[in-house]
C-alpha cells in the first residue's frame, strides 16, 4: 500500500514539474485559468427560467421522436408491405 501511494505521489510530482517545466504545459495552465476566468462572468439564468428552457428541450426532444418513430412506421409500411409485398 505505502509503494501505491508512493508511486502516486512521484507521478503526482512529475506531472507537476512536467506542467510547470514545459512550455505546453504553462500554456495549458494558462488556458485552465483563463477558463475559470471567463466562467465567473458568464451570467446564469435564474432557476425559473432554466427550468422553463429545460421543459422546452424536453418537449422538442418528445416531438421530435413521436415524429421519427411515425416516420419510420410509414416508411416501413410502404417499403415493406406495398413495395415489395412482404407481410410480417
Amino acid at each position: 500500500m505505502a509503494v501505491r501511494a508512493g508511486a502516486l505521489v512521484v507521478g503526482l510530482a512529475v506531472a507537476a514539474g512536467l506542467v510547470w517545466f514545459s512550455s505546453v504545459g504553462r500554456g495549458f495552465a494558462e488556458f485552465a485559468s483563463e477558463s475559470v476566468r471567463e466562467t465567473k462572468k458568464v451570467v446564469w439564468p435564474q432557476r425559473k427560467d432554466a427550468m422553463r428552457i429545460t421543459a422546452v428541450v424536453f418537449a422538442f426532444v418528445l416531438v421530435m421522436a413521436v415524429f421519427l418513430w411515425g416516420a419510420d412506421k410509414v416508411l416501413e409500411f410502404v417499403l415493406y408491405d406495398v413495395i415489395l409485398g412482404w407481410k410480417k
